[in-house]
């Protein structure tokens, strides 16, 4: 029998060991039938976009500027801030127009938007629970209200895997822009839940070193690098052999990935390779945390097979001030969102990437404080493109004053149930076992908006 050298073992079941935990988190795949979207990017507009001013038109509410807001709409309902108060009706802020062959209307201030129109579905008749920010981003999140539970990034990861060896599978880009309040965004917001940590949502950084510690300290080469990662890996295993704990396998895929993300997360962040015209028709400039450059990162990231790719563009919180404010939003966000489903379709991508753009909640047609809009859940709109989606088409409606979803209203948990229906997976079928109850990112209900599926 020939003696193997403590180096030699600790090299080799060490690189076993890891390459097991990779295959465990790439393997996974549970879908249920034929996927039309490989991946996810969601443009998160966080704080509320008032749908009023970006998607849906209403001549009516803006004859009635100034006017009392009749009380047949909102009798008994919940309206935040504004309870007790007058309520006046507050008319659109800007014109819309008509953009396509579909003719159809958004903001004025989104033209680059409306020439990708044709290729988008616009849902018109959204609707929520929760009514402040926190709660109501944890629900468009999670699917509850109850904080701990898997996010929607998480839930895709577990049922499919990923298709990226060096990357996480769950990705989240935050960027800051101007003209709005800046709510927080809490990181469970991304957080795997009840799930096997290896599933959470990996924050880079929008500015700098993208992850934190990429550089080895002074005086380690790659080599010592990874023998310490063989090593510890090595003693987890033997850890996790004595008490069963999966969390302890989770560790091994981490610092594996960390390991191979040293070398393939420079690679990423290096736009240099990007040719000019690209950097112009996103309006991106690297190393600037910007909507634009996250928007790019994003389609490079899903070019390297990352499963759900998340934005989170902040200050779309508009009590007052909304008419500049939503002015400014629009410029942030317009020319990049318009490029990167452009750059996808040209790249032969759009067709297996579901792109998603909205927010938590949307605004109250009445004014507060004379230029602003509440939080309003009862109506508002998202935007969806590619990734079996039909395109050139919107999608309910809300009344003649935009206060509540009228035809055909997709809740919370319709949207989650659509977007896992997309990835192959039937949201009914995709649970966990958790305090003797099977949890599922839909709740107890959710439906498959059929009608927005090409």
């Amino acid at each position: 029998m020939t003696p193997l050298h403590r180096r030699a073992f600790l090299g080799r079941t060490a690189a076993g060991f890891g390459l097991t935990a990779l295959q465990s988190l790439l393997a996974t795949n549970t879908a249920h039938h034929k996927a039309k979207a490989k991946r996810v990017i969601f443009l998160y507009q966080a704080g509320g976009p008032s749908h009023l001013e970006v998607f849906d038109h209403k001549p009516k509410l803006a004859a009635m500027h100034g006017q009392g807001m009749p009380e047949s709409f909102t009798k008994g309902q919940q309206i935040a801030q504004l309870q007790g108060k007058a309520l006046l009706c507050f008319g659109p802020q800007h014109p819309f127009q008509r953009y396509g062959k579909s003719g159809t209307e958004i903001s004025s201030l989104l033209p680059k938007m409306g020439s990708i129109m044709d290729d988008a579905c616009l849902i018109r008749s959204m609707w929520t629970e929760q009514i402040n920010h926190d709660p109501a981003h944890t629900l468009m999140n999670t699917g509850s209200i109850l904080a701990g539970r898997p996010s929607m990034g998480s839930w895709s990861v577990y049922g499919l895997g990923t298709e990226s060896a060096d990357l996480p599978g769950f990705v989240v880009l935050v960027s800051n822009g101007k003209g709005g309040q800046a709510q927080p965004i809490a990181a469970r917001q991304w957080s795997a839940g009840m799930l096997p940590s290896k599933y959470q949502g990996v924050k880079f950084q929008s500015i700098g070193d993208p992850v934190l510690y990429l550089e080895n300290p002074p005086g380690i080469n790659a080599r010592m690098q990874q023998d310490s990662i063989h090593a510890i890996t090595a003693l987890q295993r033997l850890e996790q052999q004595a008490l069963g704990d999966p969390e302890v396998q989770t560790r091994i895929a981490q610092y594996e990935m960390a390991y191979r993300m040293q070398t393939s997360v420079p690679g990423l962040m290096d736009f240099g390779s990007e040719p000019a015209s690209v950097m112009e028709a996103y309006g991106a400039k690297p190393g600037d945390g910007s909507f634009a450059s996250n928007c790019l990162l994003a389609r490079r990231l899903a070019e390297r097979g990352v499963r759900f790719i998340q934005l989170y563009h902040r200050d779309w919180d508009h009590h007052g001030g909304l008419k500049k404010g939503v002015e400014l939003k629009a410029a942030e966000v317009d020319q990049a969102t318009a490029a990167l489903i452009s750059d996808l379709k040209q790249r032969g991508m759009l067709d297996d990437t579901l792109v998603v753009w909205g927010g938590e909640f949307g605004r109250t047609p009445m004014s507060q404080g004379g230029d602003g809009r509440d939080h309003h859940i009862k109506g508002f709109s998202y935007l969806l493109a590619g990734g079996g989606i039909k395109p050139g088409i919107t999608y309910g409606a809300t009344d003649e004053l935009g206060y509540e979803a009228v035809d055909q209203p997709v809740s919370v948990h319709d949207f989650h149930a659509t977007m896992l229906h997309l990835l192959g997976i039937n949201h009914l079928r995709l649970t966990v076992k958790y305090q003797g109850l099977d949890v599922r990112l839909t709740g107890i209900s959710g439906e498959v908006v059929k009608g927005i599926l090409a």
